[in-house]
């Protein structure tokens, strides 16, 4: 990490904030040891109790990434019965796809696919690019969450599965970053920028993420992968011999819309690598030394011909020129803050989270 990151500090030995987080996160969020098999096992036989007699114990969003990928893969090993649901906002890679059933059919899951609205999609995603904020992510991500909480819903399932993973994610730069989960964000950049009501795009409210779903419904997100020793090379090719899982080129190459977007735009106009944090994460993981992530970084983002194609798909897409495309890259750029945003409200919400822990004398969750 260097000092793209604005919020970025060092202490006299020259050892960053982000690594002294990190070092805060074994033993209390990262477990790759015994102690995160124990708790693993813990967490997964709740689950099996609670779903006793359903259909399904539990939900797993399922993307084509590696991380969710190679989780439904063990997932099947640990006897679940989840509901795999994929959210398809129309920027899937052929890739994906195939990945997708390719897991699906090897496990025997369930798929259940929901397609987003593609015009209300587009007047999102057009309303970001004209807001100039950085995480042009928070169309996708938001509707996949959505999705997910509203599946869980509808069949009573309470364990909520996510590939999300310290060992390669750690390292979070939070000022490139606005919430994707943050509906008055989204809500007051659409309203700014959009041309067309959001009539069947899902969202979750304040309420409902931080109060409703884990209190009143008792839903919670599980990780499994911060609960063992998570390499993600050795996870793809374990994929790729046990079902024919086909690697990215990129990170998130599963989404062609992520993929421009995080290694284009957020270079070209704010000066965010993406590879920064990742490589990083990977390092204090020990999954990549410094000097091969030096080695990576040292590659360029893009071939050029690959660009010049994905910017084209990109805008034809979209219904944009490619001089719109440009403008967009050139106007002033904002951050999520310049919009209205939840954060007094999460402030607010993580006392009263503490205060209910305290008043019960432990930790909120299902699988206590």
């Amino acid at each position: 990490m260097d000092t793209s990151d604005p919020e970025i500090t060092f202490d006299a030995e020259g050892v960053c904030n982000h690594c002294h987080e990190f070092d805060g996160l074994r033993g209390t969020q990262w477990f790759p040891d015994e102690v995160g098999r124990r708790r693993l096992e813990a967490i997964l036989d709740g689950v099996r109790r609670e779903g006793a007699g359903k259909e399904y114990d539990c939900i797993l969003g399922l993307s084509g990434g590696a991380d969710s990928t190679y989780l439904a893969m063990k997932m099947k090993e640990w006897r679940l019965r989840p509901l795999v649901v994929h959210v398809d906002a129309g920027w899937n890679s052929e890739l994906a796809v195939a990945n997708i059933e390719r897991v699906v059919k090897y496990c025997n899951y369930d798929l259940h696919t929901h397609v987003v609205d593609w015009e209300e999609m587009r007047d999102l995603h057009l309303a970001y690019l004209k807001a100039g904020v950085p995480n042009q992510d928070v169309p996708q991500d938001h509707v996949f969450f959505a999705t997910l909480y509203n599946f869980a819903t509808a069949n009573g399932i309470r364990a909520i599965f996510s590939g999300g993973n310290l060992a390669t994610e750690a390292v979070f730069p939070r000022s490139w970053h606005g919430s994707a989960m943050d509906v008055i964000n989204l809500k007051a950049i659409h309203s700014r920028f959009g041309s067309r009501p959001l009539k069947t795009y899902s969202t979750i409210s304040f309420l409902k993420y931080y109060f409703w779903y884990p209190f009143f419904k008792k839903m919670r997100t599980v990780r499994p992968l911060n609960y063992m020793p998570y390499d993600k090379a050795a996870a793809i090719q374990e994929m790729t011999q046990t079902f024919g899982y086909k690697p990215y080129d990129r990170k998130h190459g599963e989404s062609l819309f992520t993929k421009l977007f995080q290694n284009y735009y957020l270079p070209k106009k704010f000066g965010y690598d993406k590879r920064l944090p990742h490589y990083s994460s990977m390092i204090l993981s020990g999954q990549m030394t410094r000097d091969e992530a030096l080695r990576k970084l040292s590659e360029p983002l893009y071939d050029s011909r690959e660009l010049e194609t994905d910017i084209a798909f990109f805008c034809k897409k979209l219904r944009i020129s490619r001089a719109e495309f440009d403008d967009l890259l050139a106007a002033p750029n904002r951050q999520h803050a310049d919009f209205p945003t939840w954060d007094g409200r999460y402030r607010v919400a993580k006392k009263a989270q503490s205060f209910v822990e305290r008043l019960l004398g432990r930790r909120v969750s299902v699988y206590s």
